[in-house]
């Protein structure tokens, strides 16, 4: 028996890994006043097809339902929780929403990312504003520096910067042009310059193709943009320099302009950023923007949005690249017995520890001694049900780590085990 091509399943370790960044992401978009919800994982077709247009259905797991109807698998979370909140006509602004889930996408697997995988996701909508980016930006810091990832780079752009200087250099305003400018701009990332050229030479002006590619591969602070680069005909120069100072202001200092970053979806009409692990070669760990067209598509003209999504396994896989451990593992406790009359005492002690929330095994099958305790050797102590203690109402308490032995009251146990299990911090 196989799983589908792309798929996978997801034992203790990974989701523990999955759970850490949930943790730290629920922590951080709660701080910040993100209200955290659960969009639909099935769309309607059409709703997916909105501003990505019928060609999304080569990315997408899509089929009829037993209505007859075209539905869809959600890719990302940014379509259904833009679709949500267009429809809440009297919902409070600026709203802020944030997510963590599975998506799916009928992508050609790669290192980092199957047809399922994990996202976490923070959206604003509302008057289309510049500290509505910072805010986005600085929680994605923020967050890569509670998860102690090091070397992260978010890289930002303006899709007008870029589309201004296409226009320029074409002297024209084909929105098909610009969208092959743009669509060769991501490529770039990840082929070949000769590629790229190879791939448009037939249609457009190699040479004025070639100061596209070019003007992508501009990058640094805004200092050395402006020493390298005349950005005085650039539309969006100053808004992405205020970007950046707000940023600077509220303490986000691992931030470049790059003129690379486009962001592939058509539906961002604004900035776009980008983050890194400088040392890494898995590409995007995160990517956003703003896209006040999504919400124009779905009939909201009244509001503006942005929004920032990250792949949750690619950010695992960095942070084993830089060696992270997450901390995971629980502190346990086993409670075992010498022979089958003890095993009902040993049941209704590891309830009792169960009912004062400190995890505990206790072996259901009948097994000897010696078997249970290689079981519990994760554990950091055992209690031991014995018949000679037990007439004088106490327990063996082994501490697993050093093989220390003591006696103990059972119902001292019971009263207060956080304090004799010394676990005052679970």
């Amino acid at each position: 028996m196989e799983l589908p091509r792309g798929m996978k399943d997801f034992e203790e370790t990974e989701n523990s890994n999955i759970e850490h960044i949930r943790n730290h992401f629920k922590r951080l978009s709660t701080l910040y006043g993100f209200s955290f919800m659960d969009p639909s994982p099935i769309e309607l077709l059409s709703v997916l097809e909105t501003k990505s247009g019928p060609a999304i259905k080569d990315e997408i797991y899509y089929f009829k339902d037993k209505g007859d109807r075209e539905v869809a698998l959600r890719f990302d979370f940014t379509v259904g929780l833009t679709r949500y909140a267009a429809s809440q006509k009297s919902m409070r602004l600026p709203a802020k929403i944030s997510a963590f889930g599975g998506v799916f996408r009928y992508d050609e697997p790669q290192k980092g990312r199957y047809r399922y995988f994990h996202q976490w996701d923070i959206e604003i909508y509302g008057k289309p504003g510049l500290e509505s980016e910072a805010e986005i930006i600085e929680l994605t810091s923020r967050l890569f520096d509670s998860l102690l990832l090091k070397d992260i780079t978010i890289d930002i752009n303006h899709r007008n910067l870029v589309e201004s200087f296409i226009n320029q250099t074409f002297d024209s305003k084909d929105p098909k042009l610009v969208g092959d400018m743009l669509r060769a701009i991501d490529k770039i990332q990840k082929k070949s310059k000769q590629e790229i050229l190879n791939e448009f030479k037939d249609r457009y002006d190699i040479n004025k193709l070639e100061k596209i590619l070019e003007f992508s591969q501009i990058k640094g602070t805004i200092h050395e943009v402006e020493s390298k680069f005349d950005t005085t005909k650039l539309q969006s120069w100053d808004e992405l320099k205020q970007l950046i100072d707000s940023l600077e202001n509220r303490g986000v200092v691992n931030t470049r302009i790059n003129f690379g970053i486009v962001r592939g979806l058509d539906y961002y009409s604004g900035t776009v950023f980008e983050v890194f692990d400088k040392n890494s070669t898995l590409g995007a760990l995160a990517g956003g923007g703003r896209y006040d067209s999504l919400t124009k598509a779905f009939g909201r003209e009244d509001i503006g949005a942005t929004g920032v999504a990250g792949g949750v396994e690619r950010i695992i896989l960095t942070m084993q690249e830089q060696k992270i451990i997450p901390e995971t593992k629980q502190t346990r406790v086993s409670v075992l017995y010498i022979n089958e009359e003890m095993q009902k005492v040993a049941m209704s002690i590891a309830s009792l520890l169960r009912l004062d929330n400190i995890p505990t095994d206790v072996d259901l099958s009948g097994k000897n001694l010696k078997k249970q305790i290689e079981q519990a050797s994760e554990s950091k102590y055992c209690i031991i049900v014995a018949p000679k203690e037990l007439e004088q109402s106490k327990i063996v308490l082994r501490n697993m780590h050093d093989g220390t032995e003591s006696q103990i009251d059972i119902e001292q146990l019971t009263d207060d085990p956080r304090s004799i299990l010394n676990l005052e911090k679970l």
